[in-house]
């Protein structure tokens, strides 16, 4: 098995078992809920802003080992980040587990994140993983609506 996708396992298992930031938070500012029907994946993100900068981020929900494991990794991620760099590196994410698997991972970019493009490797769980990802473009734009990976992403 190659370091990235031992890298991945291990980093899926752990934020399964221990995700970071589950919970609510107090006197957030955006709220979006997100929902796959393929799978029933499904996360509640919570972000307090101020001033443009996500000063606190939170998930909750119900889903399978990658889904939770990404919103975990993935509010692990944005904290302390100003909103549009949120955005821009949700569209990366998205990005490298919509491409093909024999596309190179920038991996300084993404961090740790690089560590969930072995999902690439399962098409039908694009979705599980990117659910969180969807959920928060929906809270940085306000959105009233939930996302649904419906039509969305690949697999």
């Amino acid at each position: 098995m190659s370091e990235l996708s031992d890298l991945y396992q291990e980093l899926i298992l752990d934020h399964n078992r221990s995700p970071r930031n589950r919970g609510a938070i107090e006197n957030a500012t955006r709220t979006a809920s997100g929902f796959n029907p393929l799978c029933g994946d499904r996360v509640v993100l919570q972000l307090k802003i101020e001033d443009d900068q996500i000063v606190d981020a939170k998930f909750d929900g119900c889903g399978c080992a990658i889904s939770t494991a990404s919103a975990s990794m993935m509010t692990d991620a944005i904290r302390g980040h100003a909103c549009k760099d949120a955005s821009t590196l949700s569209e990366a994410f998205r990005a490298v587990l919509t491409s093909d698997s024999d596309v190179e991972v920038d991996t300084e970019s993404l961090g740790k994140l690089a560590a969930l493009a072995g999902v690439r490797a399962y098409p039908t769980r694009v979705k599980c993983a990117t659910l969180a990802w969807r959920t928060l473009e929906a809270a940085l734009q306000d959105a009233d609506e939930p996302v649904t990976t419906e039509g969305a992403d690949h697999g």
